[in-house]
């Protein structure tokens, strides 16, 4: 039964109004981390479920605190029933697994009633995360190219390819060379005739760069520089983002 007293805390059969403020303010402390998460996070991948989980999973670690107390033999069944459960969500970003640990490490300090610790350590990750955001380190171009580039054989070849990386490129990694073999091509002739016409490549060889450009280097001034390449056969170039999974 709970003890409809306010000042009592006896962790064995705490208090109801005690019970009911440790999770108001897990929850109240949580919802913070998940405003400071959304005002600070650039990526448009933002699940509302996560945010949700966010701020709803300090009342669950306030809870399971609660319940086990001083407790040693409820805290061995209470890992014993959650060790049935498998939990298989990915974070991708190492930053959601910070965020999500935050919200976790308030309702644990909010369980054995470390209000203050709660308070503070909340306060400062808030802080600290706002911190980041505007810091140098939040304009980081999170975007990775492939660059593919034909150009003739030659040992020099690969020497002009990556000064003109490194005057565009934060920085960039050689993937993949290749030497080109003939290639076969179906063409249809005037009188309507279909024939094979094979194109010779014996000179030509392919660089695979994975590249991530300077902050104030574009694509069309990486593209012009390396146009100026002599003997150029062809550039193919896309970005995208690369998700870091953990």
């Amino acid at each position: 039964m709970f003890q409809l007293e306010l000042l009592e805390n006896d962790p064995n059969t705490p208090a109801f109004y005690s019970i009911l403020i440790t999770v108001l303010f897990a929850f109240f402390l949580s919802s913070v981390i998940s405003i400071t998460y959304e005002l600070t996070t650039k990526s448009i991948y933002r699940n509302a479920h996560f945010l949700q989980s966010m701020a709803l999973i300090s009342i669950v670690a306030a809870m399971v605190i609660q319940a086990i107390g001083d407790s040693v033999a409820r805290g061995l069944g209470m890992l014993g029933a959650l060790a049935i459960i498998r939990f298989r969500t990915v974070l991708n970003d190492p930053r959601n697994m910070a965020f999500m640990f935050a919200s976790l490490a308030a309702g644990i300090s909010c369980g054995v009633w470390k209000f203050s610790m709660a308070i503070t350590g909340t306060i400062v990750f808030c802080l600290g995360a706002v911190i980041l955001r505007l810091s140098p380190w939040s304009n980081a171009n999170e975007l990775v190219g492939n660059l593919k580039i034909q150009v003739p054989k030659g040992d020099t070849q690969q020497a002009e390819i990556e000064k003109k990386l490194k005057k565009h490129c934060q920085n960039f990694e050689l993937n993949q060379l290749r030497y080109l073999r003939p290639v076969s091509k179906e063409f249809i002739d005037e009188d309507g005739t279909r024939g094979i016409k094979e194109i010779s490549r014996e000179n030509l060889q392919e660089f695979y760069y994975l590249i991530r450009l300077k902050n104030k280097s574009t694509v069309t001034a990486l593209t012009i520089d390396l146009n100026e390449l002599e003997s150029i056969e062809n550039i193919n170039l896309n970005f995208k983002k690369q998700p870091t999974s953990l």
